[in-house]
């Protein structure tokens, strides 16, 4: 299991939020220090999400996601505001090794699944009580998330990163079972997100055989974990 430590962009810097609210906002310093910390950590990715272009619907962070790439070894993962084929290209011609395809998947499912034969597409799966969301969290449907999974059974998606908004910058341990039960819906390595808090939670994805990932985020920023011993350990 991999674990993936997340910088969340809003205005350039990094923040976190508390289940996906803007307003809640919190500002913990300079995206591309924290890149290199977790370099330094032993870290092999990093999630980066776009705030401002998850809602805006378009980049709005490029220059500090080239920074981030221009400064750093890890692999990126990259989220937030992408919707077209020609976003796509541009940043994996920026360097970014995948992207993450949200809401544009929920609307044309069709064309995340060709974008998928061509690059390497990553599905986020981002549900509030079950219910998948989108626009950056501030609309939430009627498609359940393990509905939306199942549709992309036997696609070319790289990865589903699943996340209970509920849950997420709350520090209230991850929810498993909702996990689980998307990797079983879409047959896809399913990387958990959303409220990792403790190694206990590490303990608990480890147990599973379902659960390829973690996506670390409040956990390190609020000083809750130790990510440098965890990729020792892990």
């Amino acid at each position: 299991m991999i674990i993936i430590p997340a910088i969340d962009l809003k205005d350039g810097k990094a923040v976190r939020l508390f289940k996906g609210e803007m307003q809640s906002a919190k500002i913990y310093g300079e995206a591309v220090d924290f890149a290199k910390q977790f370099e330094d950590f032993g870290a092999e990715w990093i999630h980066i999400v776009d705030l401002n272009g998850a809602f805006a619907g378009s980049p709005k962070n490029l220059k500090i996601i080239e920074h981030i790439r221009k400064s750093c070894n890890l692999k990126i993962e990259l989220g937030g505001g992408i919707r077209d084929e020609d976003t796509i290209k541009r940043y994996l011609n920026l360097g970014i090794d995948r992207v993450i395809l949200g809401s544009i998947a929920l609307k044309n499912m069709d064309f995340a699944k060709q974008m998928a034969k061509k690059y390497r597409i990553v599905l986020g799966i981002d549900a509030r009580d079950g219910f998948v969301s989108t626009e950056g969290w501030a609309n939430t449907g009627k498609i359940k998330a393990f509905d939306f999974a199942v549709t992309f059974r036997d696609s070319n998606i790289e990865a589903i990163i699943c996340t209970d908004i509920n849950r997420d910058g709350t520090l209230d341990g991850i929810n498993l079972n909702f996990s689980e039960e998307i990797f079983e819906a879409s047959g896809i390595p399913t990387i958990a997100s959303g409220g990792f808090s403790t190694k206990r939670d590490l303990e608990l994805l480890q147990n599973s055989n379902k659960i390829s990932g973690v996506i670390v985020g409040k956990a390190f920023y609020e000083g809750k974990i130790d990510l440098r011993e965890i990729f020792k350990k892990y």
